[in-house]
């Protein structure tokens, strides 16, 4: 029995300003199993994003010389999607609801060692896959509204065109969606920009 495809290392992204900080983690963390790619600033992480790297979670400082890692995780969170975690030598409560207020996953006080991060980065990607499955849920319910409103207005349309009850005009849309071999919503929005189209061009 052929043995089962082993499945890809999860990949981080690592961004801190301390060349010593950063050399260790990543170590640690390629030693734990991760696949990890280091950035020693704001601008470095950017260039490897915009160069197409995807990771599955990045590990950002917070204040770092220059741009500062909150300026970076507003990019990975509107941007590129990647969930995060923020790393920082400051445990105040201002800072940490400022990276939490970013979009954070976690929040993870320096100096580190992979045995506090290894749960927190865990933690983390199963919240991401959460939050990801809420957002394809959320988008698939709106799709759906959608579809029905559609429909309902579609019907509304037939009626009045062929001078039939709601029932015998939902029939009718749905009898040519089947012979059609077309998803009804589909149809319905086809019907409904056919009649905002012949409005128009009465209007003019």
């Amino acid at each position: 029995m052929p043995n089962a495809p082993l499945s890809s290392p999860v990949h981080l992204l690592l961004v801190d300003d301390d060349r010593l900080i950063l050399a260790t983690l990543a170590s640690g963390l390629r030693d734990a199993g991760y696949q990890v790619t280091a950035a020693e600033s704001v601008d470095d992480a950017e260039a490897l994003l915009t160069s197409g790297l995807r990771p599955d979670m990045a590990l950002v400082d917070m204040r770092m010389p220059g741009r500062n890692g909150l300026e970076l995780a507003e990019r990975l969170r509107d941007l590129d999607h990647v969930p995060f975690l923020m790393l920082s030598a400051y445990s105040d409560a201002q800072t940490v609801e400022r990276a939490a207020g970013h979009g954070a996953l976690g929040y993870q006080v320096k100096p580190l060692d992979v045995a506090q991060i290894r749960p927190a980065v865990e933690a983390g990607l199963q919240r991401a896959r959460e939050l990801d499955e809420l957002r394809q849920t959320r988008a698939q319910l709106q799709k759906a509204l959608d579809g029905d409103r559609d429909i309902n207005v579609a019907t509304g349309i037939t009626m009045v065109q062929y001078r039939l009850s709601r029932a015998a005009a939902f029939e009718l849309l749905r009898s040519s969606s089947r012979s059609q071999r077309r998803k009804l919503a589909e149809l319905a929005r086809e019907v409904i920009q056919l009649c905002d189209t012949m409005h128009g061009d009465a209007k003019t």
